[in-house]
């Protein structure tokens, strides 16, 4: 076996406390999102937070403990009549059953991190933290492949309950 398809380890460095404990009635991405949260990163991790409060936004990169399945198709959430392959979507049934979100840090008190913008379920583990840089974040000229306007507004309305 090669050493890239051998098993990788991962440690949680916190976890996301949320409002949400029904997947179904959870924000579907975290821009649409208003909702309020915190990430409690554990002690020993507390240095790699140096620095952090100087960004306006993080990318939390997380496990979807809750995930039914690792899949290699999904149907989306929203408007899902055809199921894409996994890696065309930002299904949770998938390999690994990684996620990343996008979040407004609102502040930092000692090892919890106050953010804004939540769409993750209570008790997810937080795989890591990195800070969001419009520069190298932000492809203005990227496309969206069959995400339609139309299906991102779906995703809009359904949000703003949130």
């Amino acid at each position: 076996m090669s050493l890239a398809r051998e098993p990788h380890a991962c440690t949680a460095i916190g976890v996301v406390r949320t409002p949400f404990s029904d997947p179904t009635a959870t924000p579907i991405q975290a821009v649409f999102s208003t909702v309020r949260g915190t990430v409690e990163v554990y002690p020993e991790f507390r240095d790699g937070l140096s620095a952090l409060a100087e960004f306006s936004h993080i990318i939390l990169i997380y496990r979807f403990h809750r995930a039914a399945s690792e899949e290699l198709a999904e149907r989306p959430l929203i408007d899902g009549a055809k199921p894409h392959g996994i890696f065309a979507t930002r299904h949770f049934n998938r390999p690994n059953r990684l996620g990343v979100s996008v979040v407004r840090l609102a502040g930092i008190d000692g090892t919890t991190l106050a953010v804004e913008g939540v769409d993750l379920l209570d008790g997810t583990p937080v795989l890591d933290i990195k800070p969001y840089i419009p520069d190298f974040d932000c492809v203005p000229d990227a496309t969206s492949g069959w995400v339609t306007p139309q299906h991102v507004g779906q995703i809009r309305r359904q949000s703003a309950s949130f």
